[in-house]
């Protein structure tokens, strides 16, 4: 036998596989606190907040906020149901981490999900996840921001490595996206404590 029949023969078996793998769905760990962020929201001396809507920005497609691909065949799912979602409660378990949450506060913050993706492709895996964050100061505007953070990474042929790496490298860009929020001086201007 040949190297090319080798080939053609290990292509076709990969393809078997993959169809037979179908549409299978990954659901996301619930978020957890960092300890850097932490650290960081009680050093920068803010005042309490609540969490108010979180969802889609318009014109997006509705879909995006519930089930992502790019896995392989597979699908990826939040924790609780979408991924607005899933950015509303890493930011609500941050604030409650620093003792700094509080749902009677006047200040709200809310945000819009603009970009939401992950692909686990051969040789190159990337993700992206940006959003627009907004603070309401007892009905009143006062803070309005995008952000975006992104990932790219060595991935592998094996899907079985490929796949838990691209959703373990998505799911921590709620993390880092929270956290560039946070660590941004004009929220933290409007959040100070008086």
């Amino acid at each position: 036998m040949t190297s090319t029949s080798r080939m053609i023969k290990l292509f076709t078996l990969i393809l078997m596989l993959i169809s037979m793998v179908g549409c299978a769905s990954v659901k996301m760990s619930p978020p957890s606190a960092s300890a850097d962020t932490l650290h960081k929201l009680r050093a920068a001396n803010l005042a309490s907040s609540s969490v108010g809507e979180f969802g889609l920005a318009p014109g997006l497609k509705p879909g995006l906020d519930k089930s992502l691909g790019g896995l392989r065949g597979m699908s990826l799912q939040s924790a609780n149901g979408s991924f607005s979602q899933q950015l509303k409660d890493t930011v609500i378990v941050e604030l409650k981490a620093a003792g700094l949450y509080d749902e009677k506060s006047e200040l709200q913050i809310e945000a819009q999900l603009l970009e939401n993706q992950v692909n686990a492709a051969i040789t190159t895996g990337s993700a992206k996840l940006a959003a627009n964050f907004t603070v309401d100061k007892a009905g009143k505007r006062v803070f309005e921001k995008s952000f975006s953070v992104d990932s790219q990474w060595d991935s592998s042929f094996i899907g079985d490595i490929a796949v838990p790496e691209a959703i373990n490298r998505y799911s921590s860009l709620y993390r880092q996206l929270v956290a560039k929020l946070f660590d941004d001086k004009d929220f933290q201007i409007t959040l100070a404590r008086e």
